[in-house]
């Protein structure tokens, strides 16, 4: 399977449960085609570059996933269809996707030792007593 990531414009109008209600639409048709669903996150609303559908505003989804090609049809086929969806575009990701590693600075691994160390003596002391 290949890993497709997929940016899509909802109509700015749904909002709350109706936007969690397409958020979970979208989930199962991609499961329901045999697809793992990586990374889903909701961007939040933003002004559009230029008015599209005359709609100046709109709330941009991500979604990452690994899917068979005939998903792919399904998927940007019921987009069409949906009213709420106002743009979206799907590519192919060629090196596939690696999730971000968290990286731990140098200052942060210094206090974390420093708190380890003194609940140590704490615990010394409690020991003496």
């Amino acid at each position: 399977m290949r890993t497709y990531e997929s940016i899509f414009i909802v109509h700015p109008d749904v909002v709350g449960d109706d936007l969690t209600a397409i958020i979970e639409k979208y989930k199962k048709i991609l499961v329901d085609q045999g697809s793992e669903i990586l990374k889903l996150e909701n961007w939040g609303s933003k002004t559009l570059a230029y008015q599209v559908k005359k709609q100046s505003k709109g709330c941009y989804l991500l979604v990452i996933f690994e899917a068979p090609p005939t998903a792919i049809a399904e998927f940007e086929r019921r987009m069409r269809i949906d009213e709420k969806v106002i743009k979206f575009q799907t590519v192919i990701l060629e090196g596939g996707y690696q999730a971000p590693v968290a990286v731990v600075s140098e200052e942060t691994s210094a206090a974390e030792e420093d708190d380890e160390g003194s609940d140590e003596d704490a615990e010394e002391t409690e020991e003496e007593a």
